[in-house]
């Protein structure tokens, strides 16, 4: 596989010398597209070779909503809608912050996945191939981490149906739905690829995404935020995470939205283009000997 690649690329810096001033640029962009479209192959092949690690970030998800909605669903739903409430109430409440939290596993497991490429040698040797377009490394990554997202979303989602979750979304609010999470996934993988790069080792690069597991839970994902302290609630009103969410319910379920679609939105372009701005930064940076 190695040898193949090797192969294509030394035939493209053969064209790349060969093409005129003109159209060189041109050759360049449809090389970096094709690059790009390879290195997602790759990851789309690790992602069947390992079915575990789809399953890792739907198993995780999956748990917590057993766990709230059948262990604490009850008394929880009962807070939630009174008399009237219970099990059925806390199962619509909770699912969008689930869901939520799926893609910040996900994002764990891409900063993982990139950690593994930039300790075990294969990025230093992308680095020294001319005629691989540099960026398109890392939108390999990215790319197949939407895809593997999206995935682990469906599961959680219909693992959530069964266990009673029902969403009274038309089809333009499913299609909106979709929208939200491909700009939070895309946010999300591109923040993680760089904390990954910029992380020392696999351990340190699992780490640093922790933080995006709790934040679901200190917004409104699993509780209202009214029922925490003053100072909490503040945080957990403005923090991204909790606008996702409030964002996502409110597709689903009808609730009120507001203007957090709007900060939602917001939140995901200053995300996104801070993680790729910084990963791009780190990635081209010279290693350190």
């Amino acid at each position: 596989m190695l040898a193949l690649l090797v192969i294509l690329l030394r035939a493209r810096i053969i064209s790349l010398a060969s093409g005129t001033p003109r159209n060189r640029g041109q050759l360049t962009a449809t090389h970096a597209f094709t690059d790009s479209a390879t290195m997602l192959r790759r990851q789309l092949r690790h992602m069947l070779r390992y079915p575990t690690l789809t399953l890792t970030a739907a198993g995780v998800p999956v748990i917590f909503l057993l766990l709230f909605v059948y262990v604490l669903g009850g008394i929880l739903g009962s807070g939630l809608g009174g008399p009237s409430g219970g099990r059925d109430t806390y199962v619509n409440y909770v699912v969008p912050g689930v869901i939520l939290m799926t893609a910040a596993t996900a994002a764990q497991g891409t900063a993982i996945s990139v950690a593994i490429d930039m300790t075990e040698g294969i990025v230093a040797r992308f680095r020294t191939m001319a005629a691989i377009a540099r960026a398109s490394v890392l939108t390999g990554h990215v790319l197949g981490s939407l895809a593997q997202t999206l995935l682990s979303m469906a599961i959680v989602t219909g693992v959530a149906l069964l266990v009673g979750f029902e969403p009274t979304a038309d089809f333009g609010e499913w299609l909106g739905v979709i929208g939200v999470l491909l700009l939070i996934i895309f946010a999300l993988t591109w923040l993680s690829v760089a904390l990954a790069i910029m992380a020392k080792s696999v351990t340190a690069a699992s780490n640093m995404l922790t933080p995006l597991m709790i934040l679901p839970m200190m917004g409104s994902g699993f509780v209202p935020t009214d029922s925490m302290p003053a100072g909490l609630k503040w945080f957990a009103d403005y923090q991204p995470f909790n606008l996702f969410i409030e964002t996502l319910r409110g597709l689903l379920m009808g609730t009120p939205i507001g203007n957090n679609a709007i900060l939602a939105i917001g939140w995901c372009v200053l995300i996104a283009l801070g993680g790729y701005l910084w990963a791009k930064k780190l990635y081209n940076r010279e290693p350190t000997q």
